[in-house]
């Protein structure tokens, strides 16, 4: 017999050779019929693999975000044996699951694959998936492997297995087709009914562009036809919300092929927006007693070679800025932290005079590969919200409180509401991509759980996702169309107040080593913008909206007394604009929806008698003739009841 462990703690005893279906089935027939993957002790198995050993049992349907990985992984295959059936001499590479979805790599030689043959290969798919094939697992050595690649003329799979151990190569085998596998697949093909291919594109192998070009074919299924159908509206949803779109249409930022990938260029309205969020944040961290820095884009290599930086980022860095000094070396900031560490160390601080918080809207740059730019959302120089805290021990815990209500304040004040706090942990596995002591590690992640806890945060951990210097707690926001997207992070470190040798004398009169928060609630501005658009569809909150008002004359001869309102929403520090095109009212109050203007005021004969304006909603249509200073007031209450004070 073997123990078997369930998520909720349970125990359950089973005969030896059991499978994780034997397990669905005992808890229950109905929850076993939508089982679909399972792990064993960490380890990603298949739901017919015989358990022989006592452990942790975990069964995935395909609400779980491992078991839509294991179902679209499972595609991934039978995308493969689609794509053969129509090109023989294919060479298949790789085809993992993604996000949302699946891909495959193949190298096509002399064939091409295009939008017009998708139907075909969907239709190939179904017809493979409907024979119910069974994914079976199979050990193959070394030297069989490799022979049959060979033989192949497949050099994409022969230097994958040259890199692997004997005795760890697996094949998966479904109906007459046969891949090199790692495992996680679902029971059979005939749970997939629905499949969308959704795009090919070029990939180089392995990510080099020095290597071969291969065709890279993007796929979605699902197990009903109705889940696609929804995915597939969702998807036309987010497309009308890209925030490459709207920011062009709304005139907020712009890229130049002369100024080079992923660097955007903010226009005048974009700039707005962006100082606007700042001057918000930067009033609530005044509030909460935080003190603003500056810093140089650059720093000297050695600078990085303290912090840890230049090891673990060197390869994602600019390469280094040579002076005319021999071996004197710069590096355009990947992180604003080490830059802060200098901040600190500026004079000696008692531990009275803690804690210190520095803050900064600081760039940093860092060299991402092309294929992997996208918009705001993965740009090579970006501006994070950075500040640092540097605290006793004893003062960590009620820090660390403070950061996250500075954070809430900020989800909050822009309608992010639905999100889950998130505990990144090291791998225990793999301590050797961090730095620090395991004291001080355990320090750290003990100080991130506790207030967590005590905020009354709902919250789950993941190991691995750490920064390499130490724990941090990520706020994962789900948007209008819930997608999830990390953005408001706080970390706790001890490592680089040693690399920096920082020190604070305490009661005793002895030095001491102060505690590190790094905190960013917005993380990055122009990722954090590139979601705010997304999620509000360019509606953003009355508060930060670039025009809150457009004034609309019926004609020339009422445009002195639409001046004459403009100056009054002015003074009351109301953004508004006239719009005195020689245009129909009917276009001109289009144009305003289009531009996602909330308010329109229309202006005419009436209106100029009785000192009144005439009040259309963005969206909504009118809401009435008001005063001007009823409608200021009117405006003014619609602001504070979004933007509450911190």
């Amino acid at each position: 017999m073997i123990q078997i462990t369930l998520p909720d703690g349970s125990k359950r005893d089973f005969n030896s050779g059991s499978t994780p279906m034997d397990v669905a089935k005992n808890i229950s027939e109905g929850f076993a019929r939508n089982v679909i993957s399972a792990k064993f002790n960490k380890t990603t198995i298949e739901t017919t693999t015989p358990l022989t050993e006592n452990g942790k049992l975990t069964l995935y349907t395909f609400n779980d975000a491992d078991g839509k990985k294991a179902f679209w992984h499972s595609s991934a295959h039978v995308l493969a044996q689609a794509i053969t059936s129509f090109y023989p001499n294919v060479k298949l590479t790789i085809g993992p699951a993604i996000e949302n979805g699946f891909y495959y790599d193949v190298d096509l030689g002399e064939d091409v694959i295009s939008e017009k043959d998708f139907p075909a290969i969907e239709k190939r798919f179904l017809e493979l998936a409907r024979g119910k094939h069974e994914f079976k697992m199979r050990e193959v050595s070394k030297a069989d492997a490799l022979a049959k690649y060979k033989e192949e003329g497949n050099q994409y799979k022969v230097e994958l297995i040259e890199n692997l151990t004997d005795g760890d190569i697996t094949f998966c085998d479904h109906s007459d087709f046969t891949d090199l596998c790692r495992g996680g697949h679902i029971p059979n093909t005939g749970l997939i009914k629905a499949i969308k291919v959704m795009s090919a594109a070029g990939a180089y192998w392995r990510g080099d562009e020095k290597n071969n070009q291969l065709t890279r074919i993007y796929g979605v299924s699902y197990p009903k036809q109705k889940m696609l159908t929804e995915y597939l509206a969702l998807l036309e949803e987010a497309k009308k919300r890209d925030h490459r779109k709207l920011g062009k249409e709304l005139e907020l930022f712009a890229f130049s092929s002369k100024v080079g990938q992923g660097l955007p260029l903010w226009l005048p309205k974009g700039a707005a927006l962006r100082n606007r969020l700042e001057n918000f944040l930067q009033k609530a961290q005044k509030k909460a007693g935080y003190e603003m820095v500056m810093t140089p884009h650059i720093g000297q290599k050695e600078l990085y070679v303290t912090s840890g930086h230049y090891e673990k980022y060197g390869e994602d860095s600019f390469q280094p800025i040579h002076t005319p000094k021999e071996g004197e070396e710069f590096l355009l900031k990947p992180m604003n932290c080490p830059h802060h560490c200098e901040v600190f160390n500026f004079k000696p601080y008692s531990y009275k005079d803690l804690p210190k918080r520095f803050a900064e809207f600081g760039t940093v740059y860092r060299y991402e590969q092309s294929g992997e730019l996208h918009g705001l959302t993965r740009v090579r120089g970006f501006t994070q919200d950075d500040a640092h805290i540097f605290c006793t021990p004893d003062q960590l815990d009620e820090e660390f409180k403070n950061v996250i209500d500075l954070v809430l304040y900020v989800f909050n004040s822009l309608s992010f509401d639905n999100f889950t706090a998130q505990v990144s942990l090291r791998d225990p596995d793999n301590k050797e991509k961090y730095i620090g002591s395991d004291e001080n590690w355990e320090k750290a992640e003990r100080a991130i759980i506790n207030a967590t806890k005590e905020k009354g945060l709902d919250y789950v951990v993941e190991y691995g996702e750490a920064a390499f210097y130490g724990p941090k707690l990520d706020f994962m926001v789900k948007d209008a169309l819930g997608r999830s997207w990390q953005l408001g992070t706080i970390q706790v470190d001890y490592n680089l107040p040693e690399r920096f040798d920082l020190t604070y004398k305490g009661a005793d009169n002895q030095l001491h080593r102060p505690v590190m928060i790094h905190r960013a609630p917005f993380g990055s501005m122009e990722r954090f913008i590139a979601v705010l658009l997304e999620h509000t569809a360019g509606k953003f909150p009355l508060w930060l909206t670039p025009e809150q008002v457009i004034i609309l004359p019926i004609s020339e001869k009422y445009q002195k007394y639409a001046e004459n309102v403009l100056h009054l929403l002015e003074n009351s520090e109301i953004r508004a604009l006239v719009d005195d095109r020689s245009e129909k009212t009917g276009r001109k109050i289009r144009d305003a929806e289009l531009n996602k203007i909330p308010f329109m005021l229309i202006v005419g004969e009436k209106e100029e008698e009785n000192g009144t304006v005439s009040v259309r909603k963005q969206g909504e249509g009118d809401i009435g003739t008001f005063t001007t200073n009823e409608f200021i007031s009117f405006l003014n209450k619609e602001i504070s009841s979004t933007l509450k004070q911190f």
